[in-house]
């Protein structure tokens, strides 16, 4: 077996992106995104894609990155989320989107992993979502078709990693990525961490090295918060202030 490990993002995508692929991209907000292997996309000049993900990063961060260049020309999503730009694109028709209810395109990831080509869902009947597709009456109940999605490319970060291509998620990172990694042609995961072979317990595997053709050790990552809330400070009495 040809040994999956890379020294960088770069060339963890050597020779796997072209002008109008379809891009599958991991991570919920801005946990558990594939950082590295984004920038280094962004990197190669690479355009007219189709980028997979539940939301497109925020400004200047994420896929916010691929946005700003003019490389994204459609994105299938569920959700705009904090990134102003994206927006913008949208409302001018400069970037095509396709809207997703969230658990839709969850499913639709992975029932492309899986080999499904289509399925029957009763989220959105009755709505835009349900425009110009197939609606059909199960058991007296009213549902529209879906179809799976896959990926030239699958693009997934996780916490740990090792040789094999065996993955471990942490916590929110779970959303997404997974599915994802079962559901490209070719799935590139970058980790935190990149440990021995053998060194993951069998039964704490969240993708089996099976999905994942090429692994990296993240360079650096920005543990950025999407957006930052904090309850306002209250006043203190100058009793509170002596006892502090």
């Amino acid at each position: 077996m040809a040994g999956k490990t890379r020294n960088d993002a770069a060339e963890a995508l050597a020779g796997l992106l072209f002008d109008g692929m379809t891009i599958m991209a991991g991570g919920f907000g801005l946990c558990g995104i594939p950082e590295n292997l984004i920038a280094a996309i962004r990197e190669t000049g690479v355009k007219d894609l189709t980028v997979v993900s539940n939301n497109c990063g925020v400004d200047g961060f994420g896929l916010g990155l691929l946005l700003e260049s003019g490389q994204i020309r459609k994105m299938i999503s569920s959700y705009v989320g904090e990134n102003k730009l994206f927006e913008q694109l949208y409302l001018s028709g400069a970037l095509e989107l396709e809207f997703n209810p969230q658990g839709t395109l969850a499913e639709r990831i992975r029932a492309g992993g899986a080999g499904i080509p289509a399925f029957f869902t009763k989220t959105g009947v009755g709505t835009l979502v349900a425009e110009g597709k197939e609606v059909r009456e199960f058991d007296g109940e009213t549902y529209v078709m879906e179809r799976g999605l896959v990926a030239d490319l699958s693009i997934v970060k996780a916490h740990t990693g090792d040789a094999e291509g065996n993955l471990v998620y942490r916590k929110t990172a779970r959303n997404f990525n997974p599915m994802m990694a079962t559901a490209g042609k070719v799935t590139v995961a970058e980790v935190e961490k990149l440990v021995p072979v053998g060194s993951i317990d069998k039964d704490h595997i969240h993708t089996p090295g099976i999905f994942v053709d090429r692994i990296v050790k993240g360079a650096v990552y920005e543990k950025r918060i999407e957006r930052v809330t904090t309850r306002p400070k209250e006043a203190q009495s100058g009793e509170e202030k002596a006892s502090a």
